[in-house]
């Protein structure tokens, strides 16, 4: 069901930190982070319905990659209401905007949020970013700070996201502001998003699903499970990608404005 962590223009020269759990059927068909040669986009891909849930605009150019900035992630909305087979892949949003020339704002006021099954969008670039959804949350830009955010509204306080939120002021941003070379905290940020701490029964978000279900959902990382058939008590569900997204800023040889470059790594688990 997927989490994602956003610091926002807390660090001058990382503008943008991105951490995200990715919660899927183990036999929906994925493929792992790689350069698309379709599409101007380095992603995993949903090999189902061709999609993304998080990934960064860049093309092979000549034996570099370029990139403007631009980068995006998904997740569905909990509340109940199950997807119909006429809806588009919300997978779509994603790499429809690393394609596009939009401006975050512009490109999300033109959304069919009809089109779609429940949704949270997240997309920016080195200068904006925002989030819109289908479910009544209009596009809103994101202040500068640390946004966490799961399958309900953005400011649902879930205690996935408040426990992930804790962790990462306490155990990755201090070591961001003291070295931000991914090298130097990344380790702590995978294990951050690995805790797999199931939510107290008093805690447990009501979005429409039996409460089994929901203390199932309820840790920042989900073991595998078996979802949906446990007579048989085959794992069936859990994360599956765990990934860390930056914008690292540096200055421009040539012009005033600075460059950004993105780095997006990935571990998979099949």
């Amino acid at each position: 069901m997927c989490i994602v962590a956003i610091a926002w223009q807390l660090f001058d020269e990382l503008p943008l930190v991105l951490l995200s759990n990715r919660d899927e059927f183990l036999q929906r068909p994925t493929a792992p982070l790689h350069q698309w040669a379709d599409k101007p986009i380095y992603a995993g891909r949903d090999k189902q319905s061709g999609g993304t849930w998080l990934g960064i605009h860049q093309e092979p150019y000549g034996d570099f990659y370029e990139q403007n900035g631009r980068w995006a992630a998904v997740l569905n909305f909990r509340d109940g209401v199950q997807a119909s087979n006429d809806e588009r892949s919300r997978g779509e949003l994603v790499a429809e905007f690393l394609s596009s020339d939009l401006s975050p704002m512009a490109f999300a006021r033109q959304i069919d949020l009809q089109g779609y099954a429940g949704f949270n969008l997240i997309i920016g670039d080195a200068k904006q970013a925002l989030i819109v959804n289908n479910r009544g949350h209009a596009p809103t830009p994101l202040y500068a700070g640390l946004h966490v955010l799961s399958n309900g509204q953005p400011e649902d306080s879930w205690f996935k996201t408040e426990r992930l939120r804790s962790r990462l002021r306490q155990e990755v941003l201090p070591l961001i502001a003291e070295d931000n070379s991914l090298e130097y905290w990344r380790d702590a940020a995978f294990n951050v998003l690995s805790d797999n701490t199931p939510a107290p029964a008093d805690k447990l978000p009501d979005t429409g699903m039996a409460v089994e279900i929901e203390q199932t959902l309820s840790s920042v990382y989900i073991k595998p499970i078996a979802f949906g058939d446990t007579e048989k008590n085959v794992p069936t569900y859990g994360t599956r990608t765990q990934s860390i997204l930056t914008l690292n800023q540096s200055p421009s040889p040539i012009h005033a404005e600075p460059i950004f470059r993105a780095q997006l790594q990935s571990r998979e688990y099949q």
